[in-house]
């Protein structure tokens, strides 16, 4: 029979993820693999759990990579917190928040929504109004909404939570390791990531942190988490302590990938990371504006490591991006929702973040519109 990866060809990952991975994570992932109570790897446990304590600026003893992507870690967040009958309420600019609520209402929350215009951010006196309607047990917003390329104000919307009294819950997917974020700083009770953003890890865990006092809420449930696999008061058994419970069988190899992408962001410095983002972003601005592009979001709202490019007028968007695939070996992502038709959303995430990957896909573009 064939084999088929023989075929896979290398491509430049630009799209919304996943990004490109460095060797140093390709290696890592060779590695033998181990049981997953083997003591080796219960060791490297421990170290993964103080990096992404460091890469999410927090102190929180609950803080460990969930077997799944980063919607397990959306999940994992809202079903450990959510009873039937909590008030929640949603900030919703883009597609991703819209599936927080929908997992809310699914495990019989009172579920709220403010909406807002994709492509530009929530409006901070909008939510205080929203809060000083009605008393809610927990407030969710994403941080770096991938279906816009729109930075929220987390830090300004924590503070209203805080002065509210909600259990404060941010989704930071596509935000962490690219740009700042501070959950014990900006007053974050749950967050979740994925490793396959801006940590240049293929997909397959989702980093999940809890605060004192949403792990305090976890353990003072009227009612058994509904989903066994997510249950961390389960989990907790297996990722701390000095005996190890058998919960589910860990992947081991990508716990390997997480500690080699931890260690290189680490290595690098967390602040270096978010400059050279940061830097990456601003060179595509001015490349793109030099052959008549336009971004999406206003220059104070963008992302750094995800860009809503508008298409020019009569360009055959699919066409542009199949193209890029097939004779470049460039992919880029397609407009979501209402963006749809109307955007390219083209990432510069981890290892893919340097301006000679800017000066590729921008030839590139020439070539092809």
């Amino acid at each position: 029979m064939k084999n088929l990866l023989h075929d896979v060809k290398e491509t430049l990952l630009m799209g919304p993820g996943p990004s490109t991975v460095p060797p140093e994570i390709y290696a890592a992932l060779s590695t033998w693999t181990l049981g997953h109570l083997d003591p080796q790897f219960i060791g490297l446990m421990d170290v993964i759990k103080d990096q992404l304590r460091q890469v999410m600026r927090t102190r929180n003893p609950v803080t460990i990579p969930m077997s799944g992507t980063g919607s397990a870690g959306m999940e994992t967040v809202l079903v450990n917190l959510i009873e039937p009958g909590d008030a929640v309420l949603v900030l919703i600019n883009g597609v991703f928040a819209g599936r927080m609520k929908e997992i809310a209402g699914r495990l019989g929350a009172e579920v709220d929504s403010r909406e807002y215009e994709w492509g530009k951010p929530v409006d901070l006196d909008d939510v205080k109004k929203a809060l000083a309607h009605k008393k809610y047990k927990l407030v969710a917003v994403v941080h770096a909404e991938t279906s816009t390329g729109v930075a929220n104000p987390v830090e300004e919307i924590g503070r209203l939570v805080r002065e509210h009294g909600a259990l404060y819950v941010v989704d930071a997917v596509t935000s962490l390791g690219g740009m700042p974020v501070e959950v014990d700083g900006w007053g974050i009770d749950a967050l979740y990531s994925g490793t396959q953003k801006c940590l240049s890890c293929p997909p397959g865990l989702s980093p999940v942190t809890l605060s004192e006092r949403a792990a305090r809420v976890v353990k003072e449930r009227t009612t058994k988490v509904p989903n066994w696999y997510l249950d961390l008061s389960l989990l907790m058994s297996y990722w701390e302590g000095s005996s190890r419970a058998y919960h589910h069988t860990a992947p081991i190899n990508m716990n390997y990938a997480l500690y080699a992408a931890l260690k290189l962001v680490l290595d690098e410095g967390l602040e270096n990371a978010w400059a050279r983002h940061a830097d990456a972003h601003a060179y595509l601005a001015e490349q793109l504006s030099a052959i008549g592009m336009d971004m999406l979001v206003e220059k104070p709202y963008r992302l750094p490591m995800l860009n809503a490019v508008k298409i020019p007028v009569g360009v055959d968007e699919k066409a542009v991006r199949m193209k890029l695939l097939s004779d470049y070996q460039i992919e880029i992502g397609a407009g979501l929702g209402a963006l749809a038709g109307k955007i390219w959303r083209v990432g510069l995430m981890g290892y893919t973040a340097k301006r000679e990957n800017v000066d590729r896909l921008v030839a590139a573009l020439k070539a092809s519109v």
